[in-house]
């Protein structure tokens, strides 16, 4: 067995660690198993497993980068008006543009979900897509994120990293896209059937976005962020579905995740009033079971329903206007 960082078997230059290592121990446990029964999910499905992660993709010297780009640590911006105040008019103008990128690379990724594509394939596309722009993924290296998206499937509530895994007829992926360009971030996500699902999957979808909309639709200047959550969480129960509570919307402008709180079930601490100006996401997280995360995978990422039933996602950046919202990441 090599040690991690030795250079891997397969002759690619890379360390173990960042080749091979992850799909070997797969193996080797796969092994020990031997015959022990398939876990599955209420919906009769395998659990989603990890599978091998490549190493994450270039990008261009000339492509400005956001200032973890290099340290995996954003740098904390204690002044300034990045903290969820409202945006200057010159901020807008780049804001627009980053979220409209951020669009179409997720509309440019969706359209090649099918069964037998990787999640690593997807990744491979969006990360293109975005360098096409010439912006930056911004989940890249994030706090040490491995890859340009992320891409959660099934039980996966959020932080999906990309692998070897071809997705199956049958399955919900979500796409999470955010790029950094002209010094803002622009962040969205959808959820897409792979094939011929199930008609409790193609509800949640439908829900999830429905929820979305509500959610969209709440949004008011001179009332505090706590009715976002409030009309989200009215729909999803009125159906019988469970709103994920462990992560909520956030503001979003000149760093990726900055100053506003916005949860999507109804918390009367979220006590910010919208302004006219300010940007921040909605993305609710839905599940047809329980709302609870299950534990982490060990990656320190991905996050699954307690449950591991299914759970959708929907999300866009939204701008406050004086006649409600606007959304900015529309292709």
């Amino acid at each position: 067995m090599l040690k991690p960082n030795e250079r891997c078997w397969c002759g690619s230059g890379l360390k173990y660690k960042r080749c091979h290592q992850a799909a070997d121990e797969a193996k080797a446990f796969a092994a020990k198993a031997g015959s022990a029964p398939v876990r599955r999910t209420p919906q009769g499905k395998p659990w989603i497993t990890p599978g091998h992660v490549s190493p994450g993709r270039a990008v261009p010297p000339e492509i400005p980068r956001p200032d973890y780009a290099l340290t995996g640590k954003p740098r904390k911006r204690l002044f300034g008006r990045d903290d969820g105040r409202p945006l200057t008019e010159e901020q807008l103008v780049r804001m627009r543009r980053a979220c409209h990128a951020a669009a179409q690379v997720l509309q440019a990724t969706g359209r090649e979900v099918k069964p037998g594509i990787t999640t690593d394939e997807l990744d491979a596309i969006a990360h293109r897509e975005t360098i096409a722009r010439g912006a930056y993924p911004s989940c890249l290296n994030y706090h040490g994120f491995p890859k340009s998206i992320c891409t959660s499937v099934n039980e996966v509530i959020c932080h999906g990293i990309p692998d070897d895994r071809p997705l199956e007829d049958g399955d919900i992926v979500n796409v999470d896209v955010t790029v950094y360009l002209d010094g803002m971030h622009g962040d969205c996500s959808a959820t897409y059937a792979v094939g011929h699902i199930s008609d409790a999957a193609q509800k949640l979808i439908d829900m999830t976005r429905a929820c979305l909309d509500r959610g969209i639709r709440a949004v008011a200047p001179g009332r505090p962020i706590s009715d976002i959550g409030r009309a989200i969480e009215e729909l999803a129960s009125s159906g019988h579905y469970g709103v994920v509570r462990a992560y909520c919307g956030h503001g979003i402008g000149e760093s990726f995740h900055a100053g506003v709180y916005v949860p999507h079930f109804y918390d009367r601490n979220a006590t910010a009033i919208m302004e006219p100006g300010m940007t921040f996401t909605i993305e609710p997280m839905i599940t047809i079971g329980s709302w609870e995360c299950g534990p982490q995978w060990a990656n320190g990422w991905t996050e699954v329903t307690r449950d591991h039933d299914l759970t959708a996602q929907f999300e866009h950046t939204i701008l406050v206007t004086e006649a409600g919202a606007e959304i900015l990441t529309l292709p």
